[in-house]
């Protein structure tokens, strides 16, 4: 005899997923994209989420493919929106090249250094996990005010 399943309260999971070239035009892609996803979704443009977003996935892309490039290989972009949260996370295959466990603050005048320092200041959470089989995924995750997904 099987116990009585216990009801599940409905729950709406909505997910994007898209690859792009790793060059600054699919960088760019990919905000434009994550920015037309979220409206759909219910969030405008113009929004306090969807600006924070904008920037996210701007410096998340950006750093793909500065620093995660491989030569003839694509990153990957996954938007995940729940009632409450929306996760970003962006995936390259060079997972030999990770992000610092520490992040220290760059010197006044250094031209680079600063962009996870902006994910760690507008992020509710961030992570650097393994991507089988090879690379590594940055997830980023907001948590949201505005109305819950229908």
């Amino acid at each position: 005899m099987r116990p009585p399943m216990t009801p599940q309260p409905a729950r709406t999971v909505r997910v994007f997923t898209q690859r792009f070239s790793s060059t600054p035009l699919g960088a760019r892609l990919a905000r434009h994209l994550a920015l037309h996803q979220l409206h759909a979704w219910g969030v405008p443009h113009g929004s306090d989420a969807s600006d924070t977003v904008a920037l996210l996935v701007a410096e998340l892309a950006a750093n793909a493919v500065t620093h995660g490039r491989v030569p003839g290989r694509d990153f990957e972009l996954r938007l995940t929106r729940t009632s409450h949260t929306l996760r970003i996370e962006v995936s390259d295959t060079r997972g030999e090249r990770r992000p610092p466990a520490h992040l220290t603050v760059p010197r006044p005048l250094a031209d680079s250094g600063r962009g996870l320092l902006l994910v760690e200041a507008l992020a509710d959470r961030w992570a650097v996990l393994d991507r089988v089989p090879v690379g590594k995924t940055v997830r980023v995750e907001l948590d949201l005010d505005g109305p819950s997904v229908p």
